[in-house]
């Protein structure tokens, strides 16, 4: 089976009576740190293809880089045109203090300071990135809705937030997505009432990290050789006494489902999340044109219900090694 997309990718409702956007986004993190060294130029021939291939739902945040991945996509958005790309961005981890910060104050400035990086007058959509715990939900989200009714803002979103944190800030004003880590080796989303109430309430669901940080791509070998300034050094899962476990296990099962299904493990990754339901958008992180084909094709997946469910039923059965992050950042993480 040969997958293809030439003939663009299909696009996905944003919440309940949100815009339509690309099934599939790219999340650009990496693109500025994280993951090792980028090639700037490579970087930027990927985005204007994504832009090229349908693929315009764009993700980024203040922290990525330090800014400076907000002002490398606001250089692509220039290259692409403004109206082809749904733009996200996101704020809350003031890095210059160490903390998270959801005052209206700090609300207000970080976007100030995001629209001048992407030379943007309005962001589409404006998540917090975590939730301040010194400032109520309800605070944080009238900022925002502020935003909104200032022509700044378009839509809001939140990240990595409870079920009932999610219906408290509904309440406060639509709450049009939800980004949260899913992929085939983190499922919390689907047993913690967060999927179930996202679905009452009308909220999409972004995966971030749907291919695992990398590690579902098939370029994961054990000892790993990540750069120094790769951050996966530190991650529990990659920790050379877990990896080679996570490598035999989880790994292989869907190595397996993969070449039964004439897919590379990436591709069979983001088809079982689009077959998850239409308010589930993957948006994995890429530096090169020849991953993000690769990705992209898995809209044409013939995955049917009935094989996600059987795959589900597979992985529920493997043990994962490790955490996904070290304890100090899963503290941050709204429960």
């Amino acid at each position: 089976m040969t997958l293809s997309i030439e003939s663009g990718l299909p696009t996905r409702i944003l919440g309940r009576n949100g815009p339509r956007v690309s099934a599939i986004g790219l999340g650009c993190m990496g693109m500025s740190e994280f993951y090792g060294t980028p090639n700037l130029a490579d970087c930027l021939a990927t985005l204007r293809k994504a832009s090229d291939l349908g693929c315009t739902f764009w993700d980024t945040a203040d922290v990525y880089g330090n800014g400076h991945n907000e002002s490398l996509l606001g250089e692509a958005i220039r290259m692409c045109g403004r109206e082809k790309i749904f733009i996200c961005t996101k704020f809350g981890y003031d890095r210059e203090r160490g903390v998270i910060d959801g005052s209206p104050t700090y609300v207000k400035r970080s976007c100030h300071k995001s629209l001048q990086r992407l030379q943007l007058e309005c962001i589409d959509l404006y998540y917090q990135n975590r939730v301040d715990h010194n400032t109520p939900i309800e605070e944080t989200v009238r900022a925002m809705a502020e935003l909104v009714k200032e022509g700044k803002v378009k839509y809001i979103g939140l990240s990595e937030v409870s079920a009932e944190t999610l219906r408290r800030a509904h309440k406060i004003h639509p709450i049009s997505a939800l980004q949260v880590e899913y992929s085939p080796w983190s499922r919390d989303i689907e047993n913690n009432g967060v999927l179930q109430t996202c679905r009452e309430l009308g909220v999409a669901v972004v995966a971030y990290s749907p291919l695992g940080r990398g590690f579902f791509t098939g370029t994961i070998r054990y000892p790993p050789s990540f750069e120094e300034s790769d951050y996966r050094r530190a991650l529990p899962r990659f920790d050379p006494i877990n990896l080679p476990f996570n490598l035999n296990e989880i790994y292989r099962e869907v190595k397996n489902w993969s070449e039964d299904l004439d897919m590379t493990p990436a591709q069979l990754c983001l088809a079982w999340l689009l077959s998850k339901g239409p308010d589930i958008i993957p948006i994995p992180g890429c530096r090169n044109k020849k991953r993000l084909k690769e990705n992209l094709k898995a809209v044409k997946s013939p995955m049917t219900r009935e094989t996600s469910d059987k795959l589900s039923d597979t992985l529920k059965k493997c043990r994962i090694f490790g955490e996904r992050y070290e304890q100090w950042a899963l503290a941050t993480i709204d429960k």
